[in-house]
Formats: structure tokens, sequence, C-alpha cells
């Protein structure tokens, strides 16, 4: 029972730690202005922490978009009130692999408008960082 309850409290610990690494960064995940949502370039980091889900381009694809989403779902927005993208590649030659990820985010006709450009380096060696502007929903 002991080394249950040791085992908990290090899980516990190292979670708290993790979600201290991002939030240590000096910018907002979100800035809301008005009934905009403007978020910061998102990575496929790990929920907390400051490591990139391994896989490569599809992966981090998934990652980085469950990241933007839950980002939207916090302050008020969804998938759905998102106007404008930008993408930025390490590989602008993982163009395809990403939007085959990225598409399944949004209801077919409906994307957002978007920017893409390929990037010399990305922080942590990420493949892909996207950021997004959203509209908030009525009411929030």
């Amino acid at each position: 029972m002991r080394a249950i309850t040791l085992m908990l409290c290090f899980m516990l610990a190292c979670a708290a730690q993790a979600e201290d690494q991002q939030a240590s960064l000096p910018f907002s995940k979100a800035v809301r202005a008005g009934e905009m949502l403007y978020l910061s370039g998102e990575l496929g980091a790990k929920p907390g922490s400051m490591e990139l889900v391994p896989g490569g381009i599809g992966p981090e694809t998934r990652q980085t978009m469950d990241n933007i989403k839950a980002t939207l779902e916090a302050n008020g927005s969804d998938m759905d009130h998102v106007v404008k993208c930008l993408v930025m590649m390490a590989d602008i030659g993982e163009w395809a692999a990403m939007n085959e990820v990225y598409r399944t985010y949004f209801k077919p006709g409906k994307f957002p408008a978007r920017s893409a450009m390929g990037a010399s380096g990305l922080a942590l060696g990420a493949r892909v960082e996207i950021e997004c502007m959203a509209r908030v929903k009525a009411g929030k």
C-alpha cells in the first residue's frame, strides 16, 4: 500500500512539474479581445510538457490540433469558430501529410482562411507549429 501511495505522489508531482513547464513560458496560450480569441502558436507537445509526441509530422499535427481544440474550448470557442490559421512547417515537403490530419478537424467545406510557410527551425525541433484566430461563441 505504501508503495502505491509513493508512486501516486510521484506521478502527481511529475504532472504538476509538467504543467509548470508550459505555465512558465513568457506568453499566453490565448488572449481575448472583444469577441475574438487569438491563440499563440501551438506545437505537438504533450499537454503541460515540453516534450513533442513521437512519430513525425502526422502525430505532431494531430497533437497540435488537439492542443488548439482544448485551448479554444477552455476559452469559450471551438473549431467551428476558427476564422484563420497560420501553419509553420520545418519542411514544406511534408505539406500533404500535415493537410491529411489538419483537414479532419474542420467540417467539410468549412475550412478557415489559412497561410503557411516553411521555417528554418521551430521550437523544440517541432515539424509543425500552428496559430489560430477564432470568434468566441455567442453568450460566452
